[in-house]
Order: structure tokens, then sequence, then C-alpha cells
């Protein structure tokens, strides 16, 4: 007994210090990743370096949820790659501890984990991504740091175009600025030979002063009658010329409250809650427009088949021909008729029309959170998933370190990703239901660390290094088939020439 309690912590103590490097180079590897996605966001605006930090910061707290199934996969192949290099897992069989029962303090270990994702994903992660994505929208909304080439027009004014000969620092030589802000039809242009550019105190204006210049300008008059007297340009001559310019170069925060309906700031309750309400909202409506479009478009203003048999002067509605009481119409009486039914018609499509779109929004707004509410579940299941993969197949390939382990936990990572990705879209869009979708990752992996789990158990070495070379040989020998095939081919294609 004491044995066993010293390898359940052997195992967890060598799992832990794999899996906390493991855990911080995927969260860095994910970051970075999601950094190249809004880097054209992000650079060039100026943006302080403690905004900058919080912004990471939240990225890396949004990542977590998904970073815990890559390290532990990876974390647990390296733990038991090294243990079987060592011939510890070896040692560990001699002395009646089988692979399974080495693998419950881990499994114990990363179920209280898995509860842990879970939580976090639901309590946390909605609040750190509505930080993180105001955050992400108040920089893209904030004006371009002031970086004026030479040689080319800057367009980073708003309003305005301004090119500049050549500069040194503050100091703009051969300058043109073409000032359309009051509109295209009454731009204006000024040209000077030098000048300086600077920004107020407060970070509100650009001020601009210009010596030995000229500016050219289009005046345009009018009044309300109509009557318009159109002056070519107007030209003006200056020596020095000071010009202040709205330019807010401040970080200003958004305010979050846009985000505080979607989908991302809500707990499993909050999500659950959104698609019962739309849902039922779907029903009723469905019901009530049902009901109305029967008796709007099949019993006349509401009536019904009684009052139309009534209208006729007949008793039975059956035994009434619509063809030739319209053809003993005179011919306005036919187009009339004619007129309204297609105005019915076109009016009943667009209604028709208007409802369908409506419900596909609607339908959608359901799948987004109902796809939000299974990824809580599947991103914590999924770290279960990944240790049945990772530790058994660990034990068969027997190689630990960087290499190796690294490599075949980026391909597993890689095909999950591409499963999952492909079962979200399918949900997004409708094709498959979200349970479906959502799940197809866990449904496709989770049997092959079943099989994983089994081979190891069993001491399989179909996947070990000794195999695969054995098998490589065998591939590439003589007397394989494939070889002998291609050479029969081969003398037969020489003797035909």
């Amino acid at each position: 007994m004491p044995l066993i309690k010293q390898i359940h912590k052997y195992v967890i103590n060598s799992f832990l210090r794999t899996f906390a490097i493991t855990f911080l180079g995927s969260i860095f590897v994910l970051v970075m990743q999601f950094m190249f996605r809004y880097v054209d966001d992000l650079v060039g605006k100026g943006v302080g370096i403690g905004v900058l930090a919080e912004f990471f910061l939240y990225a890396a707290l949004s990542i977590i949820p998904i970073a815990l199934p890559l390290s532990i996969l990876l974390g647990s192949l390296m733990t038991y790659g090294n243990l079987g290099e060592r011939f510890e897992l070896l040692a560990m069989k001699a002395a009646g501890v089988s692979l399974f029962h080495s693998m419950r303090s881990l499994i114990i270990l990363i179920s209280f984990i898995s509860v842990a994702s879970f939580f976090f994903a639901d309590n946390v992660l909605p609040k750190t991504q509505v930080r993180m994505w105001t955050l992400l929208f108040s920089i893209r909304e904030k004006s371009p740091e002031l970086d004026i080439p030479e040689g080319s027009f800057y367009n980073g004014i708003s309003g305005r175009n301004l090119y500049v000969g050549d500069k040194e620092g503050h100091f703009l030589k051969d300058i043109i600025i073409y000032d359309y802000s009051r509109g295209f039809n009454n731009t204006s242009i000024i040209i000077a030979d030098t000048g300086t550019i600077q920004l107020s105190k407060d970070k509100q204006y650009l001020m601009l002063n210009l010596t030995n210049g000229e500016t050219f300008e289009n005046m345009q008059q009018g009044n309300s009658s109509g009557d318009t007297k159109i002056i070519p340009y107007r030209r003006e001559t200056f020596k020095q010329k000071n010009i202040v310019i709205d330019f807010d170069a401040n970080f200003k925060e958004m305010s979050s409250e846009f985000l505080e309906g979607q989908y991302v700031s809500k707990n499993t309750t909050q999500l659950q809650y959104t698609i019962d309400s739309i849902s039922n909202r779907l029903d009723s409506t469905s019901t009530v427009y049902k009901n109305k479009n029967v008796n709007r478009n099949y019993f006349e203003n509401g009536g019904n088949a009684k009052m139309i048999v009534k209208a006729i002067d007949t008793t039975d509605i059956q035994k009434y021909d619509y063809k030739i009481a319209y053809y003993q119409l005179d011919s306005l009486q036919k187009i009339k008729l004619i007129e309204n039914a297609m105005s019915r018609v076109a009016s009943v499509n667009s209604e028709i029309l208007y409802r369908a779109s409506t419900y596909d929004w609607d339908m959608g707004e359901i799948r987004k959170h109902a796809i939000e509410w299974y990824k809580r579940f599947t991103l914590s299941f999924a770290c279960l998933i990944f240790l049945f993969i990772g530790a058994p197949l660990g034990a068969i390939i027997r190689k630990g370190g960087m290499g190796i382990p690294i490599v075949i936990s980026t391909i597993l990572f890689i095909v999950y990703y591409i499963i999952d990705n492909a079962g979200y879209k399918m949900a997004r869009e409708g094709i498959w239901p979200v349970p479906a979708g959502m799940w197809l990752s866990a449904a496709v992996l989770l049997p092959f660390g079943i099989l994983l789990t089994y081979m190891a158990a069993t001491d399989s070495t179909f996947m070990s290094g000794e195999a695969m070379m054995i098998s490589i040989k065998k591939f590439f020998r003589k007397e394989n088939i494939i070889f002998v095939y291609y050479k029969k081919i081969k003398q037969k294609l020489r003797l035909c020439r």
C-alpha cells in the first residue's frame, strides 16, 4: 500500500512539472496566434503599454479553456513517455502495478481540472471576454498614431490628405494638403514650402504652422430658391498660416453595455434562459401568424365558409364554378379583380419573406447561444479524453523529452481542432443539430482514446518505435508484393519498347 501511494505521488509530481511548462507554452502559442489574427487592429494606434498588457491578460484568460486540453495531452504524453523510456513503467508492472492503476491519481486530478475548467468557463470567462472585446473594439476606434511618411500621401487625418516631401522630426518641407472635410465639391488645396506639426497638450487637436504658401478653394454660394452662383476658386497667398485640426489621439474605452446581451457574456443559466425565451416566442408568433394567415387568405375578412356560401347565393360551395363567374364579368371588372389578386399575392409574399428572415435570425441566435452552452461542457470533457490519449500513447511509444511528444501532440491537436471546427460550422449554419456538431470531436476521439488505453494495458507494441521500424523495413523489402508487382509492370514496359 505505501508503495502504491509513493507511485501515485511520483506520477503526479512528474505530470505537474511537465504540465506547468506545457500549459504556459500552450498559452503563449495560442495568444500569439490570436495576436496575429488581430495585429492590424493593434499596430500603429499608439496605445499605451498598460492598455496592451490588460488586453493580453484578458486574451490569455479567455484562451485557458482551449489551452488546458492541449497541455494535458502534451503533459501526459511526455510524462508516460519518460516513464517508459527510463523503464519505470516496466518496474511498476513487475511490482504488480498496472498502467490503469498508475493512471488512477491522474484521472482524479484531471477530473478536478475538468470541473474547474467548466466553472471557470461558466463564471470567469464571460467577464473576461466582455473586457477583451471591449478593449479590442476601443483600440479599433482609436485614431492611428501620427506617423507621416515622406514622399507619399498620408490619409490618417479624417477629411484630409497630407503630402510631405521631406521631414526632420516636427519640421516638414514641400507640404500639400487636400482638405475635403466639407465635401469633395468644396475641396481646398493648401501648398506650403515649410511648416511644423505637433499635437496639443490635451491631444485633442493637431496644430500646423505653415510658411510661404498658397491656398486654392472652390467657392459655392446658393439660396433657398435654388439659384446658384459658382465662383471658380479663391486664391490666397500667405507667409505664415496656422491651422488647427480635430485629431483626438487619446485612448477612450468604449462602454461594455453593447456586449452585455451577447452570448459571450452569459453563463449557462442565462444561455438556457435566452434559448427558452426565443423558442417560446417563435412558437407563439408562428401559431398566431398561421391562424391569422389562414383566416385572412382563405376566409375573407376573418369570416368562414358559410359566409362565402351565403354571399354567392348558393347552398353548396363545392358546386360553385369560379371560372363561369369570372367569365361573366366585363373587362374592367376582370382587370380590377386580377390587379387586386396580384396586389394581395405581393403583400402576402412580402410578409412571408419578412417572417422568414425574422425566423432565420431568431434561429441563428438560438444556435449561437446553444453552441456556447455546449462548448462549456465539450472543452471540459476534452481534458479527460486527451488524458486517455496522451498517457497510453506515451506508454506505447516510450519516448520522452520535447521531440516526438510535441510532434505527436501537435498532430493530434490539429486533428481535434479540424474535427471540432467542422462540427462547429455545421451547427452554426444549421446543417446539423447543435448537440451533434459540438460533440463530434468527442465522439471521434473517445473511441481512439479507449483503443489506446486497451493497447497500452495489454502491452501492445504496435505503435512502439521498434515495431514501427520493423514495419517500415518489411514494407520496403524486396519480397513485398507491391514492389514485385511494380517490377513486373516495369519489365512489361521494357518489352513493349
